[in-house]
């Protein structure tokens, strides 16, 4: 389907330009209460009760805990009215936190629209749905809630933030984005290839003023779609969305998505949950600029680094700043530490490009909020995005004060990332289930044990992992009580602070510390997309652990702390990074004990994902720090050595080796660098 538009052509069957508004959604953010009932909400099901909570909280001071009590799902709604304006685009949407995986949350737009994803527990997920009005009137908007397998009568869900709770004025007039004073245009395309499920996929494009100027959606099943129209030169934001919440690739199907401004490729993705951003500059194509970069002028904006003679690879930082933009700065840093590029005094809530150039170096990102609170998402909704090369090497918005990133362009290599590809004697020992890795080194040696142990992964579900824990994960080793292991409690040289009795102790929701134990994603599932197979139950990577300090850790990448703001009962940390690890924002330690663990963990899943691992780098800011984007190296530099560093200070102990045996009978595969702690050197280098 293509579709020429013209600047007066306001409305076509699949691309609608229409006024984007806001409706109200009264206490959306449950900040009020009359007793156990929270102000505003018109319909609250016999099926569920309520009552407000500030322990468990998305923002502000409160949130709705909901308790589910009954299986019959038609008992089940929290709803209340809104009005809405016919042609008018609203963006809804509520944010889940499940406690114990066996409800699902059902977003209520006018109809029944998107699922939550159960199996992520104890952590906060968006359900998001874009709905266009096609009359003037009232809708009612909330939620549903679905019993699923286990569900045993009563389970807690926490809701925050149902949005938007506020109205901004809405475009009356005709497609105040796509015309302008001169009259004149640049050509954009917007292609989307759909995937099983074409009807979930809509998009939108808004313009510097927040108004929409273009949108999409009801598409077919697995097609491919054309629009094409006219932007006016100007900053831009594009938003696709999918309202199961799965995105447009991979789980079902393979969609994919692209935005063309006079012909240059400028946004392109496939891979996402509920909806992806990206900013988009229009330029004036009359004077050979392709669109989709500003350099910027003024006082405001960044010196951008650029050719000295020798040659340098091209790029673009695009950053959208929050309500506060004068707080955002950033520089890149290359190997001597000297700042060769920087961009600071920027407008608030305004999208920049800034063209970079870099020669052949190692090189750090970072971008600093003097005021501490990042660019999103409490004050607005900025990120940043660091492309060289069609390539993004850093990318971003949640942060505290600072965030840094490490990336390596052209020739500059890292003498201990293991750059032998086979050429030397290799491993000699390997025998019986490594037997064919024997002799091999490198990257190559890698790629054979990914085979090998790929090979007999069989995923058993992401319930199974309770009964591995109540069978495996018992301390035989410390105080030997048979206990619950728990990395982020267990005390090596005394006494425990609190133990865990298998099964009954189980999350659940937790109050603080010592409540309950659960499933520590120590690569979090975020990293990689979700609740995906077989990762998101590989036993290798997922261990038991309190679920308060869980909470606390987060997705925040392992490291070695500077400056606590948290500290377990047995000495795990969360805080600033130690200077000098390469890496700048905050990070969570373990203690001395588990650091060789868990770094063995990250070297099997580099092996063992090494077929998917390239594309992980964008699917989380926290990820991004850690990951450098390839299937060989995988890590960032930092994050490399500090790796090894554990690795090779923390040897493998019994309870590793009895753990590695239980995983091989639990799901046919093995860690071999646990078996074979060598290998490490001989793939990365020492």
């Amino acid at each position: 389907m293509l579709k020429q538009i013209s600047a007066a052509l306001l409305l076509s069957s699949a691309l609608a330009v229409a006024s984007t508004g806001h409706a109200t959604v009264a206490n959306g953010d449950f900040e009020q209460w009359t007793n156990s009932t929270p102000d505003d909400w018109t319909t609250i099901d016999s099926g569920i009760s309520l009552a407000a909570s500030s322990s468990v909280v998305y923002s502000g001071n409160q949130s709705a805990a909901i308790t589910v009590n009954t299986g019959t799902q038609s008992s089940t709604d929290l709803r209340q009215t809104v009005s809405v304006t016919s042609g008018t685009h609203y963006d809804f949407s509520a944010w889940i936190y499940h406690t114990e995986g066996h409800v699902q949350a059902r977003l209520y737009v006018a109809d029944y629209q998107g699922y939550s994803d159960n199996s992520l527990t104890d952590q906060w997920q968006q359900l998001s749905y874009s709905y266009t009005a096609t009359s003037t009137g009232s809708i009612e908007v909330g939620l549903r809630f679905y019993d699923q397998s286990g569900f045993d009568g009563s389970e807690l869900v926490y809701v925050d933030d149902f949005e938007p709770t506020t109205d901004s004025a809405t475009d009356t007039g005709a497609d105040s984005g796509n015309t302008g004073s001169s009259g004149s245009c640049v050509t954009t395309d917007v292609n989307i290839t759909t995937d099983n499920y074409g009807s979930e996929t809509s998009w939108y494009i808004l313009n510097a003023s927040g108004t929409e100027v273009a949108s999409g959606g009801n598409y077919d099943n697995n097609s491919s779609n054309t629009e094409t129209f006219c932007l006016d030169t100007g900053n831009y934001t594009f938003t696709i969305l999918d309202s199961y919440g799965d995105g447009i690739c991979c789980s079902y199907g393979n969609g994919s998505f692209a935005v063309v401004v006079a012909g240059t490729e400028v946004v392109s993705g496939d891979q996402f949950t509920s909806s992806q951003s990206n900013s988009v500059t229009v330029a004036d194509s009359s004077d050979g600029s392709s669109g989709g970069t500003e350099t910027g002028g003024g006082s405001s904006g960044g010196t951008g680094a650029t050719d000295s003679g020798a040659s340098c690879t091209a790029g673009t930082l695009s950053l959208t700043t929050d309500n506060y933009g004068a707080e955002t700065s950033w520089a890149i840093s290359n190997s001597s530490g000297t700042d060769i590029a920087n961009g600071n005094g920027y407008s608030s809530n305004t999208s920049y490009s800034e063209d970079i150039c870099l020669e052949d170096d190692d090189y750090t990102f970072t971008i600093n909020d003097s005021y501490d609170d990042g660019m999103c998402c409490s004050f607005g909704n900025g990120s940043y995005d660091l492309v060289l090369d069609g390539t993004s090497v850093a990318s971003g918005s949640e942060f505290a004060s600072s965030e840094s990133t490490s990336f390596i362009l052209g020739s500059a290599t890292d003498t201990g990332a293991g750059t032998d590809t086979g050429t030397g004697t290799g491993s000699t020992d390997l025998i019986g289930y490594y037997a064919s890795a024997n002799g091999l080194s490198g990257y190559v040696l890698k790629t054979e044990l990914h085979n090998i142990i790929s090979a007999g992964h069989s995923a058993q579900g992401y319930s199974a992992l309770w009964t591995f824990y109540s069978n495996y994960e018992r301390d035989n080793y410390y105080e030997a009580d048979g206990s619950l292991l728990d990395i982020y409690s267990e005390n090596p040289n005394g006494s425990d602070p609190y133990t865990y009795t298998s099964s009954s102790d189980q999350c659940g929701s937790y109050s603080g510390e010592g409540s309950c134990y659960n499933r520590e994603h120590t690569f979090p599932r975020s990293w990689f997309g979700g609740a995906i197979e077989p990762m998101n139950s590989d036993v290798h990577h997922i261990y038991a652990s309190d679920g308060y300090v869980n909470g606390k850790r987060s997705s925040y990448p392992y490291g070695e702390v500077a400056t606590a703001s948290y500290t377990s009962s047995n000495g795990s940390k969360l805080g600033s990074a130690e200077s000098g690890l390469g890496y700048s924002g905050t990070v969570f330690e373990p203690i001395d004990e588990f650091k060789g663990d868990l770094a063995r963990t990250y070297f099997y899943m580099a092996t063992r994902y090494e077929d998917v691992i390239s594309g992980w780098e964008t699917q989380s800011s926290y990820g991004d720090a850690v990951l450098n984007g390839s299937s060989d190296q995988v890590f960032e530099i930092w994050y490399l050595n500090l790796m090894k560093s554990w690795h090779n200070a923390d040897p493998v102990s019994q309870k590793e080796l009895d753990r590695n045996d239980a995983a091989y009978s639990h799901q046919g595969n093995r860690n071999p660098f646990i078996d074979h702690p060598e290998l490490v050197a001989e793939i990365w280098g020492n």
